[in-house]
Parts: C-alpha cells; structure tokens; sequence
C-alpha cells in the first residue's frame, strides 16, 4: 500500500468518527429530530467529506440503534416509540439487574475503581448542569459495570439500551434536576456501589432495579406533566 493510500485511509477513518461524533451528539440531544432523514451527500457536503466517511458514520449509528434504514434505503433517525416505553423499561431493567449483578461476583479491584471514577465524573457533570455532560457520564458510570461484568453479550446489549437510554433522559433532564437534589441523583449510584464493592449479588441486582423503577417513575411523572403541553414525537 502506497503513502498516498495510507494517507486516504486514515483521513476516512478520522473523517468518519469526527462525522459519527457530531451526528451521535446531535440525535442524543435531539437536535436531529426522532424520525429525520439523513442524506448521505447533504452531511457530506456538510462536514466537507466524501460519501465514504459518512456511510462509516452511519453505520456505526446503526449498530447502536441510534438510525435505522428504511426498505427502500431511507436512512433515518430511530423514531422514539413512546408507546415501547414499557417495553423497554422491562428490558433494561432485565439486563441492568443482570450485568450490575455479574459484576459484584466478577469485579477486579480496578474496575472498581473505574465504576468509582465514572461516579465522580457524573457528579461533577450534574453540578455543571450540563445536560450532555450528564447523559455521556450516566451512560459511562454504567458502561464500567457492564464491564465489571465481564460478559460481552450482555455489555453490548446493555449499551444499546443505554444510548436509546440517553434520548429519553433528554427528553427530561429539566424535569430531573428541578424535581430531585444533586445529591439525590447519585444516591442509587451510591447503593449499587456498595452492593458490588461488598459482592453482595442480590443486594446489587436489587439496587439495580430500583434505580431502573426510579428512571421509569421520573419519566411517566414528566410525561403526564407534558402530555397536555402539545408535545409530539415522530
């Protein structure tokens, strides 16, 4: 392989996480809309970049469910069925108490203290009140458990769910802080925890349960609070 090729190579591969960044952030804060149409020579245009990358971008969104393609090769943003909500409440909470229990019999000592900073970086993140910041902590804090875990089928499940997750936390997020103190946001992190640090199974596959029972109730509270604001999802 030439330099020449070499070069094309890695500015594609850097191209395309640059474009998978932008487009990631912008569906997670739904600033791309559930439901909008992604034409691959529009944010080709946009970032400047051949097709190649974004189709490499694409299809990492893909993989975490974050975009979808239609039958007739519409590319879209992965509507949110606000319908599914229990559905997917049931299987996060099924996964979560899962991987958070595998993880208080599997854990090393270094992944406990992975699991210790991520918490700390949340913390810090909801002291900020920046929204994005917390959902990408959030998301971390958990992410180091699953690992803790050591299962791959479930840690790549669990983070699927994860980033469908974090659009519904955006959804929000306003309603959370206003409604909860910073110290009451991280307390069932506090409890899991614990419950792993200690390799108490049970204990930790109840917290984990309770703290996905806690995201359910924040969010059905949000919701009949704005189902008579004219809020709308694709």
């Amino acid at each position: 392989m030439t330099s020449d090729t070499h070069q094309e190579s890695g500015a594609r591969r850097h191209g395309g996480r640059f474009i998978y960044e932008s487009l990631r952030k912008q569906i997670l804060t739904l600033k791309l809309k559930p439901g909008a149409q992604l034409d691959e020579i529009s944010i080709a245009a946009q970032f400047g970049l051949s097709r190649s990358p974004v189709r490499d971008a694409l299809a990492r969104l893909i993989t975490e469910g974050l975009v979808i393609i239609l039958p007739n090769r519409t590319t879209l943003v992965a509507p949110l069925h606000i319908e599914q909500f229990p559905n997917y409440i049931s299987a996060l909470d099924l996964v979560q108490r899962a991987v958070t229990r595998q993880a208080a019999t599997q854990h090393r000592e270094r992944d406990l203290e992975a699991i210790r900073e991520a918490d700390l970086n949340y913390h810090q993140a909801v002291v900020s009140g920046n929204f994005q910041a917390m959902s990408e902590m959030n998301k971390a804090f958990h992410m180091a458990i699953a690992s803790a875990s050591r299962n791959s089928y479930l840690i790549g499940y669990y983070e699927r769910l994860l980033s469908e997750g974090q659009r519904l936390l955006h959804l929000h997020f306003e309603h959370i802080v206003s409604s909860a103190s910073n110290n009451r946001l991280g307390q069932s992190h506090a409890e899991i925890i614990d419950a792993i640090a200690t390799r108490d199974a049970d204990l930790a596959e109840t917290a984990a349960h309770e703290h996905t029972m806690l995201f359910q109730r924040r969010f059905l509270d949000y919701m009949q609070q704005n189902l008579t604001a004219g809020m709308s999802l694709p």
